[in-house]
Order: structure tokens, then sequence, then C-alpha cells
């Protein structure tokens, strides 16, 4: 039957996860359920381009990341308007705020201007003297989110009254599509959709104790999917900042591939990178002995949807059940949250250090032998992986399909567990099973892999390239068609 209708698979695909919504919830159908979500490509069927071979980018069907744009100074630069709901401040930031920041700091580092519409706050912003970036705050709504009228006013005056913008980039939906539909220069990046958090609803009902109640949620999220299937359509351009999202967006989403990009988060390579006295130092700062056998490390926000309950039962059972591990094994936990004083009650080897600032944080991923990250949302991708990665750690996640099609891809790099405490403790037990050895060795995989997908430079000259693709008035500017790959200066010296 497949064989005669060539779409018979896909369609199966797309059944098959939205009516297991709708579905009993139980262990055994969480595993057919699970293959629905499996990444459609491999790391193999990535298609690389051939010596001397010219293509059309906006139709480039995997991830911008593996291609290699110049990095010499940009040959136009651009006046880009940012939308974002918030700015970062220090430590507190989400995934979103800091990719905004990360992006949008190296772009204008690369002496492109870019105006921040966003929403005030109590502190001010940050000063960058060496970048060209201009705020325009406006007070939230009162349900705390970006006001649109007041941003979208700010944003019309700066259009008209100087040179208009060459490039509108929205954060999610810091610009809604309704003042976005007629704007043929804007890109959004999707940090999160609506189908992906159906599974991690999903995930998290099978995880709910007997007397908790079942939330109401699955038919209002499938219902939330149809909404966005139909306004995501509205923007010219979509950024996928993973693999499976792209996938998710050209398939399900039925949005043109030429409309969808696939431009993978990066980080700051000169922040994270290996550093082993730094590592020995925070150890010894923190109270871990000499004579510890593994450093596990856990960071982010300490709340239920990032997998706290889940790692914290786990880590209670493990050291229950061996005693070697509850020995020699010290668990660092950066972040804050309310499950940072649950941790405290595992005993002494676990170590709740708090929030901390970037270069702090540089240090703790030095500090570890292993970072792990049991979050049970499945949309995104978290940017604490790629710092890891970059570090020279080997990773440990959920095995959402986000997280295998991009990150961990092999286990080569990093260790993977389905979200239930069973499957969770076999990791634990494996990682000390193979030994700081082993571990040492995937970390050296996965900064190589790191270094060559995710840093910042990477994702920025990816960026860079997509806006003067689609930048207002491009195929005017001069010769040189962005859109093509490879051009005579893409070539690296």
């Amino acid at each position: 039957m497949a064989k005669d209708h060539p779409t018979f698979s896909s369609n199966f695909y797309q059944l098959c996860c939205f009516l297991f919504v709708f579905s009993a919830l139980t262990p055994m159908s969480f595993v057919y359920w699970s293959r629905c979500f499996a990444p459609c490509k491999t790391e193999s069927a990535i298609a690389l381009p051939k010596q001397n071979q010219t293509f059309d980018l906006l139709a480039y069907p995997s991830a911008w990341n593996h291609l290699s744009f110049s990095p010499g100074p940009p040959p136009r630069l651009l006046k880009i308007a940012l939308f974002v709901k918030r700015w970062p401040r220090r430590s507190l930031a989400g995934g979103l705020e800091r990719h905004a920041l990360t992006l949008h700091l190296a772009l204008a580092r690369r002496g492109h201007e870019i105006h921040v519409f966003t929403t005030s706050s109590s502190s001010a912003f940050p000063d960058y003297p060496d970048a060209k970036i201009k705020f325009h705050a406006t007070p939230p709504s009162p349900a705390g989110y970006l006001n649109q009228a007041l941003a979208w006013e700010r944003f019309r005056v700066q259009n008209t009254t100087g040179k208009p913008f060459d490039m509108i980039h929205t954060e999610s939906v810091g610009l809604l599509h309704g003042r976005a539909r007629n704007l043929s220069h804007l890109a959004v990046s999707w940090h999160g959709i609506a189908y992906e958090t159906i599974h991690s609803d999903i995930v998290q009902d099978l995880l709910r104790g007997p007397q908790e109640p079942r939330p109401s949620v699955f038919t209002e999220r499938v219902a939330k999917v149809v909404d966005e299937v139909k306004f995501f359509r509205d923007y010219a351009h979509h950024v996928a900042t993973s693999d499976h999202v792209g996938d998710v967006l050209k398939r399900i989403y039925m949005i043109p591939e030429e409309r969808v990009h696939i431009i993978v988060n990066g980080v700051d390579e000169e922040t994270y990178k290996p550093d082993a006295a730094s590592g020995r130092e925070f150890r010894r700062k923190v109270g871990v002995p000499d004579s510890a056998t593994l450093v596990v490390g856990l960071a982010g926000r300490l709340v239920k949807d990032k997998g706290h309950p889940l790692m914290f039962e786990a880590l209670k059972q493990v050291f229950m059940e061996n005693a070697s591990f509850q020995r020699n094994v010290y668990v660092l936990v950066a972040g804050d949250g309310p499950w940072g004083n649950r941790y405290r009650e595992l005993g002494p080897n676990l170590l709740v250090l708090g929030p901390l600032e970037q270069k702090q944080l540089a240090s703790f991923y030095n500090s570890l032998d292993v970072f792990i990250n049991p979050t049970l949302r499945a949309q995104g991708l978290d940017h604490t992986f790629i710092e890891a990665m970059l570090s020279g750690v080997s990773v440990m996640g959920t095995r959402f399909a986000s997280i295998t099609g991009s990150l961990i891809v092999g286990p080569e790099i990093g260790y993977t567990f389905l979200p239930t405490v069973d499957s969770l403790k076999k990791s634990l037990h494996r990682i000390l099973g193979d030994g700081r050895g082993v571990l040492a060795k995937k970390g050296e995989v996965a900064r190589n892999r790191a270094l060559q997908l995710f840093t910042a430079a990477k994702m920025a000259a990816a960026y860079e390239r997509l806006f003067l693709c689609i930048s207002k008035g491009a195929e005017v500017k001069d010769n040189n068609d962005y859109c093509k790959y490879p051009l005579p200066r893409d070539r690296w010296r």
C-alpha cells in the first residue's frame, strides 16, 4: 500500500500524532506515540552542497549552520528592527531572550544598526559601546507582554522619519501576525510551537501522580495548533531553531519550503570553552573534594516542566540503591526555583548553587564530567546543551526530537533517556559505569560538533545572509544575489 501511495506514511504520521492526544495515555502507548515525533532526517541525510554547485539558499532543506559563509566584513550594512517581548537582564533571561541578545549583539558588532522594540523595566538597558544597538522601550500590556500598539507606533515613526528599515525580525510573536502580514522583508524565529507543546503535555500527564487532577488542556492545545497553522502563513519567512521544528513547519503547518529556513541556535564560543583550571577552582570553591568519582551538573529554572521532579526522584532512588553513587558522585545544581530546596534534601553530595552569572556558568560547565538536562518541554532547543558542549562536556538529555535531531545525534556525543524515572536511572548508572575517561572522549566529540554548528559566529553569519537575501531592496543594491550559495566571498580563507 505504501508503495502505491507515496504520501501514506506522511499522512499516517500526522494522523497518528493528532489522534494520540485523544487516546488513553498509558506507558505502553507512549512507546508507539513517541515514534510519531521522531525526527524525519538523520545526520547522513543532510543535503550538503557539491563542490562549485550554486543553488538557491531559500530552498536549502537543512540547517544553514552546515554551510560556510564568509567571516569577512558584511558587504552591505542593514538597519534591522527587532521585536522581542523582553531584553535579557543578567542571569534571569530565558532562551528566547538570550537568543535575541546573542544574535543581535553579534550582528551589531559586525556594523549593522539594530533597533530593539521591547518592554521597559525597572532597570536600565545595558550599554554596548562596541555595538550599534538602540532601544525603543514601551510599558508592558496589562498582561505583561509587549504592548503591540505602542511598539508598532514607535516602529512606524522610526521607519518613516529616517532611513527605512531594511529588515524586520521578530522573536516568536514579538510582532503579531496581523501587523506582520504585508511585510515581505520580515522573518520570525520560532523557539517553541504549539504542536511541540502537545508532546510536553502528554509527557507531564504520564508523570502525573495518582492524586493529581488531569489538566484539561489537550483539546485546547490541538485548537491552538490549528490556530497557528492558520496565522503562521501571514509571516513572510520563518526561521526554525531546530531541525525538528523546520520539518514540522513544512509538513504539519504546511508552510511552503522556500519560506522555512533552519538556523540552529548558537552561543558565545569565546565565553563557553574548555578551561580545566577554571573548572578545578570552581569545584574547590563550591566544596567538591578531589576524591569525587564524577561531577554531574544541572542548570536552569528549577521548576516542574524543566523535569526536576523527574530528576529528583531518579537521584533519590539511585542514592538509595547504589551506595557507591551516593558516596562518590557529586551533583551541582545551578539555577533558582522551588525544586532547589527539595534537592538539598538528598544529602551533602548535592550542592544547590543558585543562579550564576555568565562567567560563573562557564566555570560551572568546566567543573563537570557530564551535564544533564531533564526537561519535559519538547519545544525549542535549550541553550544549556550547547553551552556545555562548547565547554567540552558530554551531555545527557530527554529523548525529544529537537534534542536527538540536532544535538545528541549519537552515543558518541552523550546520552538520552525517555522521560521516565526508570530510563533516567539507567542513564545515571551508565555514566558511573562508563567513567570519567569515556565521558571526556564524548565531551571532545560534543565540542567538535558544537564548534562546527552551534557557535554565535555561525548563527550570526547564517542570519546575516538570510537578512541580506530577503531585505527590502536587496535586488537593486548591488550585483550580488545573496540568495545564492556559494558566492565567491563564501570561500573561507
